[in-house]
């Protein structure tokens, strides 16, 4: 098998381990609202824990991979990402599940950049685009996690030992796929902060990504919550599986459809795509209505990403992990600011009100995209 070959296979399998154990988290969300008796606002407030310790993550992410291959980055900070999922699942009081989500946000920061830094490296490699191809297998590692999550539902297998088992084959697995990927990735310049007025480059692609990070974020912490309690339904992890599929589906052919149509208009179709499944969902609070609702916010919001990502690898100012690493801060805040403000709003009002935050999320990355491409056409000319 070609090298390249290889290195994008063992890649894929980080990216699907990594999808694979955060949707495991977000899915049992319901079941630690319901052990610890916590209500919206409360759990927005734990909720808070994953942006503030990403946010810690990030400088720290930046620095590893600017001055180390990411490679080792990547490979103990997943080991630790899988060692806080245990201890999420055995923690007994809120201080201690608090601890465990630091850990485990903090983690998944760092494994992020390391990540995508790898993909975009890999990228320069391959004649045709593959970067929505690494999401997509993200996304689809969230199928599963999800999948495994309802599995232990039915099952009615507690959730310390649903996330044991997660963690060990984590572990195993990513031990196991190490040896194959990038080595010399370091990039020789564009490693350091450059302070001052922002970049506009830099600072529409942070935009973009802070306002999709507030849609994803939101429907990561909050389907599952909607599903069961305002459509009432027992296998609550259904809304989240079928949002995880279209996100997969979408990511899979993102690359297909960026070639078809330009990432302009991409952009442009998923705001009106997440608007509008937002809109049915909140309008139509019913079974049916709301899986189609999330079918098309997940399509819509699963191209954003990637394509942000692939973009901030062309930046001339800096180097693809620190430009990542950057733009990741603004996706930080969208997820410091989403999931908390629904879950406020939602003490406030009620859970189906907070969700309209999300169509003007959704919306707004018509225009912001807009004014990244404008500048971009200027620094061509």
């Amino acid at each position: 098998m070609e090298l390249k070959v290889r290195q994008r296979f063992a890649l894929s399998t980080y990216f699907f381990l990594s999808g694979f154990c955060f949707s495991t988290w977000a899915a049992r969300i319901p079941t630690i609202k319901t052990f610890f008796d916590l209500n919206e606002a409360q759990l927005g407030n734990i909720l808070l824990t994953l942006p503030i310790c990403s946010m810690i993550g990030l400088p720290f992410s930046g620095w590893l991979v600017a001055r180390y291959n990411s490679r080792m980055p990547l490979l103990i900070s997943f080991l630790l990402f899988a060692i806080s999922l245990i201890f999420i699942g055995y923690a007994k009081s809120t201080v201690a599940l608090i601890a465990a989500i630091g850990s485990f946000a903090f983690c998944m920061r760092i494994l992020n950049i390391s990540m995508n830094t790898q993909a975009i490296t890999l990228q320069k490699q391959y004649d045709k685009k593959i970067n929505g191809a690494f999401h997509g297998i993200w996304s689809t590692g969230g199928i599963a996690g999800v999948s495994f999550s309802t599995l232990t539902l039915k099952m009615d297998i507690p959730m310390a030992q649903h996330l044991l088992m997660v963690a060990i084959i984590t572990i195993v697995v990513s031990l196991l796929a190490f040896k194959f990927l990038l080595t010399n990735d370091k990039a020789p310049s564009g490693n350091k902060l450059i302070l001052g007025k922002p970049d506009p480059f830099v600072f529409y692609l942070g935009l973009l990504v802070f306002f999709a990070a507030i849609c994803e974020g939101g429907m990561y912490d909050w389907s599952g919550v909607y599903f069961k309690e305002i459509i009432k339904e027992d296998v609550f992890t259904l809304g989240y599986l079928i949002f995880m599929f279209f996100m997969a589906l979408s990511r899979f052919l993102s690359d297909y459809l960026i070639d078809a149509i330009g990432m302009a208009k991409t952009y442009m179709a998923s705001g009106i795509l997440i608007s509008i499944g937002i809109a049915i969902a909140i309008g139509f609070p019913y079974f049916w209505p709301a899986m189609f609702g999330f079918c098309l916010i997940g399509f819509g919001a699963a191209s954003v990403f990637p394509m942000t990502f692939t973009l901030a690898g062309t930046s001339k100012k800096y180097s693809p992990g620190m430009a990542i690493s950057i733009i990741a801060t603004y996706g930080i805040l969208g997820m410091f600011i989403g999931p908390p403000l629904i879950g406020y709003l939602a003490h406030a009002f009620n859970l189906q009100t907070s969700f309209i935050i999300f169509i003007f999320s959704g919306l707004m990355l018509i225009p912001v995209s807009k004014l990244f491409f404008i500048h971009q056409k200027s620094l061509e000319n």
